[in-house]
């Protein structure tokens, strides 16, 4: 497999089959979108590219490739051209195992443009014809359904699934070089210099292209600096100046409380209005996700401008988009849906993090706060699930100016897509929130009293600091136990500062009990004791669930108090959390 960041010319890290041609949709919006922002009259083509897909039987049986083929149709993307390699095998057999539909009916509703070519075993001019005609067509995009035979010209394999997931072999391909191409059969690994030649020339017709654009964008710059200055700005991932500036901060005793989602809204239209890369929307749940930007109309078919995303009941499909948009360049793409439903997206995500595409997923009711919708929409595993995966930021605030952090985190990663998680249900506010500090990933919204460290430290995110600050207080005024609260809205983030901050945060040696509405899972590193979900939720108002399963301040303190007393009886310390080797066992 061929990924992105290890070998040139690679835009995306396809893998999984459906993910390519949902990558090339949202190449294909970005083209659309960059090409109606940036092209003028007398320089229509600074941005104008078509966006070309290859693809078997396989991606098209894929559900993500059905959901961002019907919305490119709905589109009406014209410069995407897919060549469907029609060859009837898959790696069990024929596809006739499983796969008999009319491929060009389905795409035909999509509202795309299918042409067949059924023969190319014995000379290219219909296939080329079709891509000139594909290529001239701008109001829908363009299935070539293209009839092929697999592993041709094998005397033993030709047509055979046998000749899909492993290699002719040596005397197979010896024969195919000598019957079909009048090719040395000893040779291998050779080209031919006709070949080469013809390569060659590619090349310098690519090369005189470049320099014939670099030319017009000269011209460009002049014309239209502010322009031309905004455009390489984004495609070299440059954020404007005083783009954090007018990211809110929430006001203690003046502010009203309010949910985080309605927080991650209002950063969303803090900084959009200085960053019109910012591009995106929500799988039909725009209300809910508080995801819209505020005088910015949709991105349609005639209306290229828009900066919404209507992306539909489509959440995989919709992160694959993300990440063809982001390939593309110039974009910072952002989607969202229920936390819960990044179930369906998680295969795009990981592709995400494997790519290092920096896209921004709004995930919002995050927990059993959802209320009455109940365990089918509460998302308990989702966090750990997201969290387990390499190079992904989980930012989970707990109130406006951790939210604010967050958007300052995803923004400023790049490289690293980030999951910002939000609360359907009001947050209390915190009085010593921050900020700078929440963009050290954790930190301590409360200090204990008196000198000294704390008897106990309770740790949470989200929904749940609000609830330990309460605790705090009924530890101290009814046992005189000096508790410090740390809300860590981002592990991955903490996990990159010194020792000697992490120590400060989190010290280890004292007993620490950890409060998220979710698994456990993961928790272990942090604390000595846990307070979360290890079944699935229920349905009922938010608060008569959180005392249910224990998220209360009064049980809270209560299993803190019982993890002080339990450290105590024991006689033998409190284990140092921090007390362990760190391996590196990759080899570099």
């Amino acid at each position: 497999m061929i990924h992105v960041n290890s070998t040139t010319g690679v835009e995306v890290c396809t893998g999984p089959l459906g993910q390519g041609i949902s990558n090339a949709v949202g190449m294909s919006i970005a083209a659309k979108h960059l090409g109606a922002t940036y092209n003028t009259p007398e320089f229509p083509n600074i941005i104008s590219s078509k966006t070309f897909v290859i693809c078997g039987d396989g991606c098209l049986q894929e559900g993500i490739s059905g959901e961002a083929c019907s919305l490119a149709g709905h589109l009406g993307l014209g410069d995407l051209i897919v060549l469907y390699d029609d060859n009837h095998i898959t790696i069990d057999g024929g596809t006739d195992l499983a796969f008999t539909e009319d491929v060009k009916m389905r795409y035909e509703s999509y509202g795309w443009q299918v042409l067949t070519v059924d023969d190319i075993a014995h000379g290219l001019d219909d296939l080329r014809a079709a891509i000139e005609k594909a290529k001239i067509t701008s109001d829908k995009p363009t299935l070539i359904k293209i009839r092929t035979e697999i592993g041709f010209g094998s005397p033993n394999k030709q047509g055979s699934a046998s000749s899909h997931g492993a290699p002719l072999g040596t005397s197979e391909i010896e024969q195919v070089k000598s019957r079909l191409y009048g090719m040395d059969p000893e040779q291998s690994f050779f080209v031919d210099e006709d070949v080469a030649a013809y390569y060659r020339q590619q090349a310098e017709e690519g090369d005189k292209a470049h320099i014939a654009w670099e030319a017009s964008f000269a011209k460009y710059k002049e014309a239209h600096p502010d322009k031309a200055s905004e455009l390489e700005r984004r495609f070299n991932h440059e954020l404007p100046e005083g783009v954090f500036d007018d990211l809110p901060t929430f006001v203690f005793g003046k502010d009203k409380p309010n949910a985080t989602r309605k927080f991650s809204e209002a950063c969303v239209n803090a900084v959009a209005p200085k960053l019109p890369e910012l591009m995106g929307g929500s799988a039909d749940l725009t209300g809910s996700n508080c995801c819209a930007i505020k005088g910015e109309g949709d991105f349609q078919k005639n209306t290229p401008l828009g900066r919404m995303i209507r992306f539909g009941v489509r959440e995989h499909a919709m992160a694959a988009i993300c990440n063809g948009m982001f390939a593309y360049g110039g974009m910072r793409p952002f989607c969202a849906t229920f936390l819960q439903f990044a179930g369906y997206a998680m295969g795009a995500m990981r592709c995400s993090a494997l790519s290092k595409f920096g896209v921004i997923y709004i995930m919002t009711h995050d927990s059993i706060g959802l209320g009455e919708d109940g365990p089918t929409h509460q998302p308990v595993e989702m966090l750990e699930s997201l969290r387990a995966m390499p190079n992904m930021n989980v930012v989970r605030a707990a109130d406006a100016n951790e939210m604010a952090a967050a958007y300052q985190i995803a923004l400023k990663s790049a490289s690293t897509p980030t999951v910002i998680c939000c609360t359907r249900g009001t947050v209390a506010p915190l009085e010593n929130s921050s900020r700078d500090k929440a963009m050290k990933g954790a930190y301590a919204v409360v200090q204990e009293e008196g000198e000294g460290a704390p008897d106990l430290v309770l740790l949470a995110t989200g929904s749940e600091v609000w609830r330990c600050v309460d605790a705090a207080k009924a530890l101290q005024s009814d046992h005189s136990i000096r508790a410090r609260v740390v809300s860590m809205p981002c592990q991955e983030i903490f996990l990159q500062q010194s020792e000697d901050y992490r120590r400060s945060v989190l010290p280890g040696n004292v007993p620490t009990l950890s409060v998220e509405a979710s698994s456990e899972h993961g928790w272990h590193r942090f604390s000595h004791a846990q307070i979360g979900i290890t079944r699935f939720g229920m349905s009922g108002p938010l608060e008569q669930l959180y005392v249910k399963f224990g998220f209360d301040a009064e049980n809270v303190a209560s299993k803190g108090k019982e993890l002080v007393d339990f450290y105590k009886n024991l006689g033998g310390g409190v284990p140092d959390l921090n007390a362990r080797p760190a391996f590196v066992s990759f080899k570099a």
